[in-house]
């Protein structure tokens, strides 16, 4: 734009005038005012654009004479009912969109085949090389560990071709910082599954086992990535986190077939020692749910205060008999034994009184010697009092899981 000439030295009035004659045949402006005073022009009205705005501003900064502008136009927005910054963006969404078109056929053909080759050699690595593990979901984490390259390699070729490659070494860097967050974050999630896979290749116990953990005895319903599920003896649900489990020390009395117990049992110091232990082996060696080899064994533990103490040790078949089941008969069979025999069976705070004075016996009235007795009863009889001597945590088991089931998770062990 040139310089606008009025004349030489012109008036405010003239420079006033000049300019408001400009703006007003434009039609850009609504309510225009110009006021000059001294050289100095001042601008106030509405204009529809910003650019408008600025041009009236140099207009008046290049007339004749001005010596300064001061821009009070405001910017008034009109509304625009026009479709083309719509129709354009709408061109220009498609435009990218088939420009896109052959990265998008690339990923719905190489993702798909990299995930099925992931899985046919995952089931093929399963089968073929960890066919010996035992523990289907060891071989289940282990062959997908070992079949994750071939898809993240069909990811790479995805987003070279996208030209995504330095966002994907961006995003696994985060990745790893992030894990390392959530690692802290949830350790004890990260343990129990750790534990679960030590667990499953190390396999301390299968279900159905009768274990104790830690001082907690049940029978192994199942185990999922975080916890071990015990049925105890009650009938309740007891859950233990793996990690526990892993560090505990773990009893199991079902993998081996055979268990041993031992009763105790306190005799008067006025017993045969030899008598009592006979009566006891005897009745251990006639009982059926107690194994002949290795043979039972009675033995002196200890001189009591007011008993000697003798205590018996039998092995026992645990998956078909109950030891507890097995000590309640052995301990009944036992007291009749020995009471029947003439055995005294004192405790600690008996207290014996004479009132007519202490008896005395002649050598020649003693008693002839005392004979061993057995406990002769009918298999029936033996077990009346505990109904059976089988095992019955295969029905406890069977009764407490007849309820909603506390862990709805995949069992780790079947």
């Amino acid at each position: 734009m040139r310089d606008v000439a009025v004349t030489p030295l012109a008036r405010d009035e003239e420079i006033d005038q000049r300019i408001t004659q400009i703006l007003n045949a434009t039609g850009w402006f609504t309510d225009i005012r110009v006021r000059v005073d001294d050289g100095i022009v001042f601008l106030d009205g509405l204009s529809d654009t910003e650019d408008h705005r600025a041009w009236a501003r140099d207009l008046a900064a290049k007339t004749q004479d001005v010596v300064a502008v001061v821009n009070r136009i405001a910017v008034v927005s009109k509304p625009d009912w026009s479709f083309a910054p719509a129709f354009s963006a709408m061109r220009t969404v498609a435009e990218r969109t088939v420009a896109s078109l052959p990265l998008v056929v690339l990923t719905l053909v190489v993702l798909p085949l990299a995930w099925g080759i992931s899985s046919i050699a995952a089931r093929g690595v399963r089968r073929w090389l960890l066919g010996g593990l035992d523990s289907p979901f060891l071989r289940t984490v282990i062959a997908r560990a070992l079949a994750l390259p071939i898809f993240l390699f069909g990811l790479y070729i995805v987003m070279q071709a996208a030209g995504l490659t330095q966002i994907a070494f961006s995003l696994i860097g985060g990745a790893g910082i992030i894990g390392i967050i959530v690692g802290f974050a949830f350790r004890d999630i990260a343990e129990n599954f750790l534990a679960s896979l030590l667990l499953s290749l190390r396999q301390p116990f299968r279900a159905g086992d009768l274990i104790d953990v830690d001082g907690r005895l049940g029978s192994v319903h199942s185990m999922n990535t975080r916890s071990t599920v015990l049925i105890s003896p009650e009938g309740n649900h007891i859950q233990i986190p793996n990690a526990m489990v892993f560090k505990s020390v773990i009893t199991n009395f079902t993998a081996a077939p055979e268990g041993r117990d031992s009763v105790t049992v306190g005799i008067g110091y006025d017993a045969a020692v030899t008598e009592a232990q006979e009566i006891i082996a005897a009745v251990l060696s006639h009982h059926e749910a107690i194994l002949d080899e290795p043979p039972p064994m009675v033995l002196v533990e200890a001189l009591g205060a007011s008993t000697v103490n003798l205590r018996a040790y039998y092995w026992v078949n645990v998956r078909n008999f109950s030891l507890l089941k097995v000590k309640s008969s052995v301990l009944r069979l036992m007291k009749k034994a020995l009471m029947d025999a003439g055995v005294s069976m004192p405790d600690d705070a008996r207290e014996i009184i004479f009132p007519h004075g202490v008896p005395l016996l002649r050598e020649e009235e003693r008693p002839p010697e005392r004979q061993t007795i057995i406990a002769h009863e009918t298999p029936a009889e033996r077990t009346r009092a505990e109904a059976s001597l089988e095992n019955d945590q295969k029905e406890v088991v069977e009764r407490a899981t007849r309820g909603e089931n506390p862990e709805q998770e995949e069992d780790l062990l079947s």
